[in-house]
């Protein structure tokens, strides 16, 4: 499922920013996606992803379908990232969506 997960967000990273310079790591359990240097995704092991967004962009983001704040050792990590289950991004325009919301904070 993450192996799927990760080819689509490569797919939609290339896409919304073509040439961008795009680091792929393991961290959080997961495959992270740097982007100009900065931590932008990350798609976990159970084919969720975690987006980073902007703070003032999170509450209206929470309201949306499969999406709540994540969490790392039973602790939140704050609003500025969200976690958006596989469900909801198996559908490739809200996958494209998350992705675009995951670039604003990337420049």
């Amino acid at each position: 499922m993450r192996d799927v997960l990760v080819d689509d967000v490569r797919e939609a990273l290339a896409a919304a920013r073509p040439g961008a310079e795009v680091v792929e790591k393991t961290m959080f359990g997961g495959v992270a996606f740097m982007v100009a240097g900065r931590l932008a995704l990350s798609a976990g092991r159970s084919g969720d992803l975690l987006v980073r967004v902007a703070d003032e962009r999170s509450a209206s983001l929470l309201t949306r379908s499969g999406v709540t704040i994540g969490e790392m050792a039973g602790r939140s990590m704050g609003p500025h990232w969200l976690v958006v289950d596989a469900a909801t991004i198996a559908d490739p325009d809200e996958l494209n969506f998350w992705v675009a919301e995951a670039l604003r904070m990337s420049g």
